[in-house]
């Protein structure tokens, strides 16, 4: 018999208040808007010692540490095809095609990311729980996934599923 067991942690506090606008069809770019979003976030593995799959409180820190460094930003994505941005001293500068926004730098979270949109912010946030579990915590669970709501009843889904 096999066991798996699943941890999630969707907590009030899990949330991020931040500003960003998306390019899609290949030729259109949103007005710059915002989002009050909500994160979730979901490990999978079998009981360790302790019978547990990971600890909450430890689940909870981690996933807040990273949420609240996209609170009350600027979310601009660095590997958009058709959003140049560039730091300029103090300032941001955005482009896509004629429009153009300038930001103060301490406003802004450049992101390594293709778009703002909320299926990249869930691999975001995924890609850096999973480091940070694995470095402090030397855990890698078998499924990591990373819900982000925008707005009630609209919401993302990345999974991460462990090789092996």
């Amino acid at each position: 018999m096999s066991e798996r067991y699943t941890v999630k942690v969707a907590k009030d506090y899990l949330v991020f208040c931040s500003g960003h606008f998306i390019s899609y069809e290949g030729h259109q770019c949103e007005r710059l808007h915002g989002h009050n979003y909500r994160a979730a976030v979901e490990v999978q593995g079998p009981l360790d010692e302790n019978f547990y799959v990971f600890d909450f409180i430890a689940l909870k820190k981690a996933a807040k540490v990273i949420v609240d460094e996209l609170d009350h930003f600027m979310l601009l994505p660095t590997n958009n095809p058709v959003i140049h941005i560039q730091e300029q001293g103090a300032e941001v500068h955005a482009q896509y095609k004629d429009r153009r926004w300038i930001f103060p730098r301490g406003d802004c979270v450049l992101l390594p990311i293709e778009n703002t949109t909320a299926e990249l912010l869930a691999r975001y946030i995924a890609q850096r729980l999973l480091a940070d579990l694995r470095d402090q915590y030397r855990f890698m669970p078998e499924l990591l996934r990373v819900e982000v709501e925008e707005g009630p009843g609209q919401l993302a889904v990345f999974e991460h599923r462990r090789e092996g």
